[in-house]
């Protein structure tokens, strides 16, 4: 699929900003700092939702996606992102000013915070017509980013090396299955036609003569070379990098250093998850 830039921003930035909320709500900060925990938190959490509305046909009608909860996990992403930031609020006011409320709030919050980032990664896991996506190792990916994320902003270096080496994994785990996904699936292009009655199906000529939304956002190409190329960089700026910087660099330099490795990591991730993303749909156009 073609790979937007709003939806990239989107799931990264609010996988880590929901992430770092979770820590916060477990683990929470005191005074001044507090204050500014919470914010970059809530901030990275927002900036992914809203700049997920610049992907949809008419943003106006973004309101319209908290109506469809019983069948939609769009629409439960966006219900769980907002329980989330009002369970998280009281825990930041408490934290911040010292009122003294326990952890209540910020382990409930917490919890649906974990939940948030899961219906996000059901958006695409549902999707049966991208086998690479229909897999249960899209939520572990999802889930697994979110944390170690979290871990290395959190500079919490002990659970920071454990939770990277979970995405490592679950990263390899992705990979490894998603390749012989689109195989697994069975679609063919005489599926894709309806014509496998009269035998093998072929493309004489395109069904469209000028481009369309399907050939816009459902087809897209990457080369093999690049794939892995773009593998090794998420691999190594997601998992290695950081955890290096963990552990060679003293002070804050080395969560400066572990964070902007990660983030990029986290992109070219997310830019091959989508761009891999081969719909059957493909397959009437004869792309696939």
């Amino acid at each position: 699929m073609h790979p937007a830039p709003s939806v990239i921003i989107f799931t990264v930035l609010s996988g880590l900003g929901f992430g770092f909320l979770a820590l916060l709500g477990i683990f929470g900060a005191q005074g001044m700092a507090a204050f500014f925990l919470w914010g970059l938190g809530y901030g990275l959490a927002v900036a992914g939702l809203v700049s997920s509305t610049f992907h949809l046909g008419n943003p106006q009608r973004a309101l319209l996606a908290f109506t469809q909860w019983r069948t939609s996990w769009l629409s439960r992403e966006a219900w769980a992102s907002v329980v989330t930031l009002l369970l998280f609020a009281p825990q930041a006011l408490s934290d911040w000013l010292g009122l003294g409320w326990g952890r209540g709030f910020g382990m409930a919050g917490a919890a649906m915070a974990v939940v948030t980032v899961y219906c996000t990664s059901m958006i695409y896991a549902q999707i049966r017509a991208v086998p690479r996506w229909h897999h249960w190792t899209v939520p572990l990916v999802f889930v697994a980013y979110a944390l170690s994320g979290a871990m290395v902003m959190g500079a919490m270096r002990p659970f920071a090396a454990w939770a990277l080496v979970l995405l490592g994994i679950t990263l390899a785990l992705h990979w490894h299955f998603g390749k012989a996904a689109f195989a697994k699936a069975g679609a063919t292009m005489e599926s894709a036609t309806g014509l496998g009655r009269i035998g093998a199906v072929s493309v004489f000529e395109q069904p469209h003569t000028g481009g369309n939304y399907l050939l816009r956002e459902m087809i897209f190409v990457v080369g093999r070379k690049h794939a892995d190329r773009v593998r090794i960089i998420a691999m190594v700026c997601s998992v290695m990098l950081p955890a290096l910087a963990l552990m060679l660099i003293p002070g804050m330099a080395s969560v400066i250093v572990a964070v902007a490795f990660h983030l990029l990591g986290a992109l070219a991730q997310r830019w091959l998850f989508f761009a891999e993303a081969e719909h059957v749909v493909g397959l009437y156009y004869g792309a696939r």
